[in-house]
């Protein structure tokens, strides 16, 4: 049976979506796709203007069309980001914050612009300028929030590392970009222990000679002689802000590669691509009204922190979580929800799972009925998952399985409020991106999986690498597998509904016997097998071909018995084809996961090769790679 949920005629009729649309000739969502992408500048310039993005447009929308990689969105626009999130100043609240042990602050949005103009205040003094970087080393908090837009509204760039990173994740990466200031917290929470970060805090200092202040966020109460946060709002007494305007492709953020195969990429992104672009998620996706209360489980790493902050251009509320989401109980979060009337609650693919594999039923114990979106992302939503949210967290909720990334600070492929939402798909394309499906010679694919590609100029792609200035490792990275072509490295497939399944990562894709396939595919079966917690399958090259390895995690008290690797394989079998089935299937203690919860498989690959692994501090786990070592080990022998 395929569970659906299709949008009543008074949601879609109320939706903004449908708003924006009224003089654009249309049947349904795949209309507007693709009038959005057969008329690109009229598009986005109706994006701006519906949008009310604060700046100065220009004449011109977009120049050198022709060109993916060059492009240029309102190349004459001025504007600045802090400023379009700070357009009010009132009494309605701006964010809450919520730890793992349920504590609550909440600012108004006319204290979160009084918070900024201290700060921004203090870094003029500083002489932060346009351009410069200033570094935050923070949990999710409210300071977070404000340390990055008054860093935006100085004109300067902003990057971050949540506190989970140890020493050498950080310093790969700020070293690189050089940053004048340090927002560092004092430490963090998490399932219930303190961790201090100020004890790591003068090894990170001898790697970053360009550091001219540091500023500490009282989180844990602990006692230093750094400069204090709490000190700096203190010691100004400003009360407005003078924004500073930029070009529309002036740097706003730097965010970074997983860099579970090397040193991190420094992926630059702009201040007018990044606005636009969110907007029209939030407003045309999501249906992200003035005032909705906007949830995303994130870290301040993650591309989807500077998603959910965005939520602020919208007029929205958000609420930002610090802690374990599963502390104390794994209701916590949905207890959230409810008390704080979450309309979009936004939260990874693998928490999702979980809840299902835990058998969590919350439609007896909690009221969300404000609740309108679930958006997952992350990985793959399975349609297993899909069926535990609308029979056991709530039956009228669209899911909005949202997939883009890191490389974009937003999302190719997404929901929207028009159309119905088929088990185990994404909704579609987002507006104004020419998604497309190409097989490996560069065809268009109607059927089959392939790579996601993206086929005319769209304004958030990233401006460059972090001292790239030739471009050339920007281009290999995205632009050097098919011509003039965006090549965004998924395996996905379109479906008959329009909508789209993404298989996994290309680069991990498996190809035995030169057949290719997604390891979405196999997980997919395994989620049936009431053994297994979870599992990672890599390709391992043998006898001049590839075979398919598959770990597992089994659920406590289960053993690997030959009766459970022969179930596994006939069910995978059964309900896919003899190429999906393993060679090997090997039971494993724990998988190696980045620090945004994803699974490490080109890590996996990689050690099951005898590769030297160079950054282990981009993993959550790095110790579960020693199993991972003995094992190849046997695996060579054989």
């Amino acid at each position: 049976m395929n569970i659906t949920w299709t949008p009543s005629p008074e949601r879609i009729a109320n939706s903004l979506l449908v708003q924006f649309a009224k003089d654009i000739p249309h049947k349904n969502y795949q209309d507007l796709q693709r009038w959005s992408i057969n008329n690109i500048p009229q598009f986005w310039n109706k994006v701006w203007d519906f949008c009310n993005v604060i700046g100065t447009k220009g004449e011109s929308v977009l120049l050198n069309p022709q060109s993916v990689e060059h492009a240029q969105f309102f190349p004459n626009a001025t504007l600045n980001f802090a400023q379009n999130l700070l357009r009010q100043k009132n009494d309605l609240p701006a964010i809450t914050f919520v730890s793992e042990n349920k504590t609550q602050r909440q600012l108004t949005y006319q204290e979160l612009y009084l918070t900024v103009s201290k700060i921004t205040d203090r870094f003029k003094d500083w002489g932060v300028t346009k351009g410069d970087r200033v570094a935050g080393y923070l949990p999710n908090i409210p300071e977070t929030v404000a340390a990055m837009l008054a860093t935006a509204a100085q004109g300067a760039v902003w990057t971050a590392c949540s506190p989970d990173f140890g020493i050498q994740g950080v310093i790969d990466r700020f070293s690189q970009i050089e940053p004048k200031v340090l927002v560092i917290a004092d430490g963090y929470h998490y399932n219930g222990k303190e961790f201090s970060c100020l004890e790591r805090l003068p090894e990170i200092l001898e790697h970053l000679p360009t550091v001219e202040r540091v500023v500490v966020v009282s989180y844990l109460g602990l006692q230093h002689g750094y400069p204090r946060w709490d000190q700096l709002l203190a010691s100004s007494d400003a009360t407005e802000i003078s924004f500073t305007p930029v070009n529309f492709n002036d740097p706003l953020y730097i965010l970074y590669s997983s860099g579970t195969t090397g040193i991190p990429k420094c992926i630059v992104h702009g201040v007018g691509g990044t606005l636009l672009k969110h907007l029209c998620e939030h407003q045309l996706q999501c249906d992200i009204k003035p005032n909705d209360n906007v949830f995303y489980f994130t870290t301040c790493s993650w591309m989807m922190w500077h998603w959910l902050v965005s939520a602020l251009a919208s007029n929205a509320h958000i609420v930002l979580f610090d802690g374990s989401p599963t502390f104390s109980t794994p209701t916590l979060l949905w207890d959230i929800a409810e008390e704080l009337q979450i309309n979009f609650f936004g939260i990874s693919a693998k928490y999702l799972s979980n809840l299902h594999k835990l058998e969590v039923d919350i439609t007896k114990t909690h009221k969300l009925n404000e609740l309108k979106t679930i958006g997952s992302t992350g990985s793959p939503l399975l349609p297993e998952t899909f069926e535990y949210i609308w029979g056991n967290l709530k039956r009228d909720v669209q899911i909005s399985s949202l997939s883009g990334g890191t490389d974009i600070v937003s999302c190719f492929v997404m929901g929207n409020p028009l159309s119905t939402v088929h088990c185990g798909e994404i909704q579609g394309p987002a507006l104004g991106l020419a998604v497309d499906v190409f097989d490996e010679q560069g065809n268009s694919l109607k059927t089959g999986a392939g790579e996601l590609v993206c086929t005319k100029p769209f304004p958030c792609r990233p401006i460059s690498f972090f001292k790239d200035d030739s471009g050339q490792k920007y281009h290999q990275a995205y632009y050097a597998r098919f011509n003039n072509i965006w090549h965004h490295g998924d395996f996905c497939e379109w479906t008959k509904n329009h909508g789209l399944i993404i298989h996994g990562r290309s680069d991990a894709t498996l190809n035995p016997g030169g057949v290719r396939i997604g390891t979405a595919e196999i997980y997919r079966q395994l989620e049936n097998i009431d053994e297994v917690s979870e599992c990672l399958a890599i390709g391992q090259k043998w006898h001049d071909d590839e075979r398919i390895i598959l770990f597992i995690v089994l659920k406590p008290k289960f053993e690997l018995t030959v009766d459970l690797i022969n179930h596994i394989r006939q069910h995978i079998h059964k309900n896919t084809t003899p190429r999906h089935v393993p060679a090997k299937i090997i039971a494993v203690s724990d998988l190696p996961r980045t620090k945004n919860n994803k699974l490490a498989e080109i890590t996996v690959r990689d050690v099951i090769h005898g590769k030297e692994i160079n950054n282990k501090e981009a993993l959550l786990n790095p110790e579960c790679l020693n199993e991972f070592h003995k094992i190849a080990i046997e695996l060579r022998n054989e």
